[in-house]
């Protein structure tokens, strides 16, 4: 990436483990894209429900040329669920966004 990669935990108890992955899932998108020029990924755990458990929250924020792509996912209880679906739902609007690009989509004409 051209920009560092940017980890925001809220509310969470610093993760190494967390943050390794973060990073590895980020080098991925990097591969598969590398015209990724910012990469900012915020995991929050707003707060605590006595009946339901905890709740996490990711949110990945991305800039490639000509487009902000931002996913938001939420989970009960497990936070590498909520990070994988992020980063697996980045991936397919990443590729989307190439296709638009190259031109392998049709675009409709306005009226």
């Amino acid at each position: 990436m051209q920009v560092p990669l940017q980890i925001t935990l809220r509310n969470l108890p610093h993760s190494p483990a967390l943050e390794e992955l973060i990073r590895r899932r980020a080098e991925k998108l990097d591969a598969f894209r590398p015209g990724i020029t910012s990469c900012v990924v915020t995991v929050d755990a707003p707060h605590r429900h006595q009946r339901h458990g905890r709740e996490f929250a990711v949110r990945i924020d991305l800039h490639v040329p000509g487009r902000d792509i931002v996913i938001t996912r939420e989970h009960d209880e497990d936070v590498y669920v909520a990070l994988r679906e992020a980063f697996d739902v980045a991936v397919r609007q990443i590729d989307e966004h190439a296709r638009v690009v190259r031109g392998e989509v049709k675009v409709h004409a306005t009226r």
